[in-house]
């Protein structure tokens, strides 16, 4: 059997999660010279999940690039057809 498209999974979650685990909490905390070894692991103060915002690439510079791409591989295919 197949799986579905909707269940599979390419390279693990693409968008930001709004949770973290308590070791990712922990580590962030440690970067932030906020935990010292030996605390207690529950009860942690809240950590803010920064979201990473990717620019959307411009329509007409790829369409740019697509028709450049197979105008040169069709000069070089031509002569080979003969």
């Amino acid at each position: 059997m197949t799986i579905d498209k909707s269940l599979r999974v390419k390279k693990g979650v693409s968008r930001s999660r709004n949770v973290l685990t308590r070791v990712e909490r922990i580590e962030k905390l440690k970067s932030m010279d906020k935990w010292a070894e030996g605390e207690s692991p529950f009860d942690l103060p809240k950590v803010r999940v920064n979201k990473i915002v990717l620019k959307k690439k411009k329509k007409a510079k790829e369409e740019g690039d697509a028709a450049a791409a197979p105008a040169k591989g069709a000069a070089k295919a031509a002569p080979a057809k003969k």
